[in-house]
């Protein structure tokens, strides 16, 4: 079984200093289903063994037992090249993904050719109830249409996401600080006008202000409209 070859390498990889470092990092995975590979070491087996035929099999194996499988999956899907089977690869795994780490590290490289098809699916996650489901597709808008793509529409879109999870709202923050450095003027509104809960409001001045693409007359503007 090409699973259990994968998890004979991956404890082979353990380091069990930087599991124990990590476990703090995520808290909502369980400890023991973490085994503590590297995330290079991770990118490398991906590269590796995404040119294996048998991979498929691995990629079917859902839910996963090991945080670790979870990276390297995501990272597996990262690789592929055909849009229609990557989205369905990933499409098939949002349903299991339990964390941030493994929500943020999955990123299509393929996605970058396909944004019009791309963008229908995006509005479908971010209307998930799931959190991942939802962080992921906030994170595909924040990575793919903050540039030429980028169109009023998407900030409201996400402007328009209640939710009361940390890692959503996090997302949310993390895509308006990115957006004030790319689109500045067209976010800037959303700020001055209170359209995000006050905590995220505040999130997002905090990651601007330590951002380096905002200039510092944009910063202390930006902190002169924390709320309270």
């Amino acid at each position: 079984m090409i699973g259990e070859e994968i998890r004979r390498e991956l404890f082979q990889l353990q380091d069990v200093k930087y599991r124990d470092f990590q476990s703090k990092l995520i808290p909502t995975v369980d400890a023991k289903s973490m085994i503590g590979v590297r995330t290079p070491q991770l990118r490398r087996m991906a590269k590796e063994w995404s040119k294996k035929e048998r991979i498929g099999e691995f990629l079917d194996e859902l839910p996963h037992t090991y945080f670790d499988e979870n990276q390297l999956h995501a990272f597996l899907i990262s690789e592929i090249k055909d849009y229609d089977i990557c989205m369905a690869r990933t499409e098939a795994f949002l349903p299991f993904v339990d964390n941030w780490a493994t929500c943020d590290q999955m990123s299509p490289r393929v996605f970058r050719k396909h944004r019009t098809e791309l963008l229908g699916a995006v509005r479908k996650w971010i209307g998930s109830d799931q959190t991942y489901v939802i962080r992921f597709g906030i994170k595909m808008l924040m990575e793919h249409f903050l540039d030429e793509a980028f169109e009023p529409e998407y900030p409201e879109l996400v402007a328009g996401i209640k939710s009361e999870e940390y890692y959503v709202n996090m997302m949310i923050a993390w895509y308006f600080a990115t957006a004030l450095a790319k689109q500045y003027d067209g976010i800037i509104p959303y700020i001055e006008g209170n359209k995000l809960e006050t905590w995220t409001h505040n999130k997002t001045i905090q990651k601007a202000a330590e951002s380096y693409r905002i200039t510092p007359e944009q910063k202390t503007y930006l902190k002169g409209l924390k709320r309270r």
